[in-house]
């Protein structure tokens, strides 16, 4: 899977529609092994990325957890942490 690619759910505030899009052009850009689709293609292309926002919004909107939500700063310093750790940055 993409490493651009995050976890969505289960965070305080929830993803926004720009996260939810970005996620789902990655995926798009993955499975099609195009960056940028040809002219004929672009119509294809965009359509596919807003259907998996679309189906994506509604998956997250109706999952549910009795795990406390999770906040973004902490979960990105556990990243960077571990980016850290991985390449031996600091």
């Amino acid at each position: 899977m993409c490493r651009n690619i995050k976890t969505l759910f289960n965070f305080d505030p929830p993803a926004t529609d720009e996260e939810i899009h970005a996620a789902s052009l990655q995926y798009i850009r993955k499975i099609t092994g195009y960056n940028k689709p040809s002219k004929v293609n672009e119509e294809a292309f965009n359509r596919a990325v807003n259907e998996i926002a679309m189906v994506s919004r509604n998956l997250l909107n109706t999952l549910e957890t009795s795990a406390e939500p999770r906040n973004r700063e902490v979960e990105a310093e556990r990243a960077r942490e571990r980016a850290a750790k991985r390449f031996g940055t600091n």
